[in-house]
């Protein structure tokens, strides 16, 4: 009751009164904790349990993967696994979404297997999870094996699907699911469902069908475009370099831009290299989101690439003076079971040397193919090339292939958008060691082979 009411701290009194603990009273005050983000004290009270059941398990395996703590989610997974507790459908659900925000394929396959030769119940949460799992782990075909599969589509599936074939770039599939969807008529489309055509249109630069749905959903379905509708447009007008009608789309909204429809266009101005647009645009997303390093630093990599370097150091001394922190991207990629996390020029992990060796040997190899560093518009690193050469996704190429058998796909998931070094690096790479690399970044998913990228140098 005093967790409901936001009064954790008599919760915890009350319950520390109480002479017998029933299994909701310990689980309500772990699930307590885990709302408050207090990680630490949830798993405090699972350990003091003299006995603990699955509903327990659940809870605090829920409290560290909603709060972003995702390796400490899988060691509990993996004890709760040696004391022979069986996992449920809550539990699986809440480890494939740590999977899935790890990167985690292998351990998400292991987890879905279980699902089936177990008979768990796939109720339309973990449906929707399990395909949601495989979209951004990588295998868009396996979550279509998943979701052709079931018997009952509820909307939740569909458009998550939906959505899953747009962040692969597969936009035209996403509409031809929108129509099949149509076509089915057991479940009607909603906003959400629109938000994911246009995101699939935006990343795949269908700009006459973004028209085209953007003003269907209304005239067809009576829904009115929300902010996350209009930040979609502003995306695909932006990205095709119509950057004038993205801006006019804007300047007649209904509502006020936020700051995702804002920096939609920023974007787009960093793709296209218009500093005019992106100054004005630039200092309102910074004064919105303040706290948001990668504003400054695209900002100031636009400058830098301008030659305006004085702005270069006033963004800068902005930054310094807010106190705001240049966010440093990581990689990651799964071997055996195992999450590996690479930072740029980081050497803590145990095959350091051989994965710089490799890495060595990998840049010579693209040079010979033309390879040249690009450091156009970097401005936040020093020593360039050097610092280039070992970014953390090329780090985490370097471990797949020492560990990976020839010719398997290398998956690597990454916290930033892929600059535009690694992204040619990449693409080398794949030609060169005759494989295909699989890249999600904060956008979007990149699969390099033979010497191109499925996003068509369109991202």
């Amino acid at each position: 009751m005093y967790v409901n009411f936001d009064s954790l701290e008599e919760a915890r009194r009350v319950f520390d009164k109480m002479d017998k603990k029933d299994d909701v009273s310990w689980t309500t005050l772990i699930s307590g904790y885990s709302q408050y983000g207090s990680v630490d004290e949830a798993l405090s009270v699972f350990e003091s349990m003299p006995v603990k059941n699955s509903a327990a398990w659940n809870a605090v395996i829920a409290a560290h993967v909603q709060n972003n703590r995702f390796h400490e989610a899988f060691n509990l997974f993996n004890r709760m696994r040696n004391e022979n507790v069986a996992m449920d459908n809550f539990v699986a659900a809440s480890m494939l979404a740590a999977c899935t925000r790890l990167g985690a394929l292998d351990q998400g396959e292991w987890i879905h297997n279980y699902i089936k030769t177990r008979s768990i119940e796939v109720d339309p949460k973990l449906a929707t999870t399990i395909i949601d799992m495989y979209c951004k782990c990588g295998r868009v075909d396996k979550a279509y094996e998943v979701f052709d599969s079931l018997s009952s589509k509820k909307v939740s599936s569909w458009n998550c699907m939906i959505g899953g074939l747009s962040m692969h770039g597969k936009g035209k599939d996403a509409i031809a699911l929108l129509k099949k969807m149509e076509a089915e008529n057991t479940v009607t489309p909603d906003y959400v469902t629109f938000v994911n055509v246009l995101s699939a249109c935006a990343h795949s630069g269908l700009v006459k069908e973004g028209r085209y749905y953007f003003s269907y959903m209304t005239e067809v379905y009576s829904i009115a475009p929300r902010m996350e509708h209009y930040g979609c447009l502003v995306d695909l007008l932006g990205r095709a370099g119509l950057l004038d009608e993205a801006k006019k789309v804007i300047n007649e909204m209904p509502m006020r831009a936020d700051v995702g429809v804002l920096g939609a266009l920023l974007g787009a101005c960093r793709i296209h290299g218009n500093i005019d647009i992106a100054e004005e645009i630039g200092k309102q997303v910074i004064e919105l989101e303040p706290e948001n390093s990668g504003r400054y630093v695209l900002l100031a990599n636009l400058y830098a690439k301008a030659g305006r370097y004085d702005e270069v150091a006033s963004i800068r001394k902005l930054m310094n003076d807010r106190g705001v922190k240049k966010v440093a991207g990581f990689s990651m990629i799964e071997f055996e079971g195992t999450v590996s996390e690479f930072i740029a020029g980081g050497r803590n992990h145990l095959h350091a040397k051989e994965i710089y060796e490799k890495v060595e040997e990998m840049m010579a190899r693209i040079r010979e193919e033309g390879y040249v560093a690009d450091n156009d518009g970097v401005v936040f690193e020093e020593d360039l090339e050097n610092s280039l050469n070992y970014h953390s996704e090329k780090l985490a190429i370097a471990f797949g292939l020492l560990k990976t058998k020839a010719r398997e796909t290398i998956r690597v998931t990454k916290n930033l958008r892929v600059c535009r070094d690694c992204h040619v690096a990449s693409k080398l790479i794949s030609m060169v060691y005759d494989r295909e690399i699989v890249v999600r970044d904060r956008n979007r998913f990149h699969h390099f082979r033979g010497g191109l990228c499925s996003c068509n140098d369109y991202w």
